[in-house]
């Protein structure tokens, strides 16, 4: 066996192990990875400098996207279909292709991107910590995973994380699927309850270096960060 970060672009393996614990499992599941995965690396490329989520732009409506699936977007720039982390702020596309199949379809109409559509670049996030309130208790999550939960907010529907310090807004949806639900469920985040923004922790910077794998599974590409592709062991 060896580590999917040392597989040679073109090797087609099987999944036989992944070490971590229940999120970092979680997170593989998210890009279609467990055990008994088949999958071809195509190849291993350069991590972008900027990890963590992001934020789009589409028929002028903001979003927030965790790095996990923004890597799912595909877009057509000046003829050519690249990834869609592979745009810079500023820099415009049009949706080609979402991968993941229907649900991820689904899950990215709720946000406004759907195929067809233009979306622009606008900025990578700094991986901030939201701490937020249900039930008088605090709980802090990523950027990326808050933006999983809309709240309805002056009859509109927005994410979380646009919500102002000090902002409350009951739930409207959880954006995932059964397994997302019931960990949020264990954190006392469900539809209908009321949710307050109590403040965003900016971590220090920290370097950031490595690579990402590109993989396909069937007819589906994804991209793994480097640091999981460390735990996923294949043959």
């Amino acid at each position: 066996m060896k580590l999917l970060s040392e597989v040679e672009p073109e090797v087609k393996v099987g999944v036989k192990k992944i070490e971590g614990g229940l999120e970092v499992k979680g997170h593989l599941e998210e890009l279609g990875i467990s055990k008994g995965t088949e999958l071809t690396v195509i190849a291993t490329e350069p991590v972008h400098i900027h990890v963590g989520p992001i934020a789009l732009k589409t028929a002028g409506r903001e979003a927030v996207i965790a790095r996990g699936w923004a890597d799912k977007v595909y877009v057509d720039k000046e003829g050519k279909t690249l990834p869609l982390l592979r745009l810079e702020a500023g820099e415009k596309g049009t949706v080609k292709t979402i991968e993941g199949g229907k649900v991820f379809v689904d899950w990215f109409s709720s946000l406004g991107i759907e195929e067809g559509k233009e979306i622009e670049f606008l900025r990578h996030l700094p991986d901030d910590t939201l701490v937020l309130k249900i039930d008088d208790k605090e709980l802090p999550m990523g950027e990326g995973q808050a933006s999983k939960v809309l709240v309805e907010k002056d009859g509109k529907s927005i994410q979380v994380n646009y919500l102002a310090e000090g902002e409350h807004a009951k739930i409207s949806k959880i954006i995932g699927g059964t397994g997302l639900k019931g960990k949020f469920e264990q954190m006392g985040v469900a539809e209908g309850k009321e949710i307050t923004m109590v403040r965003k922790e900016m971590p220090a910077p920290v370097p950031k270096k490595g690579a990402y794998v590109l993989a396909k599974i069937g007819e589906q590409l994804v991209t793994i960060g480097h640091g999981l592709a460390e735990k996923v062991w294949v043959e």
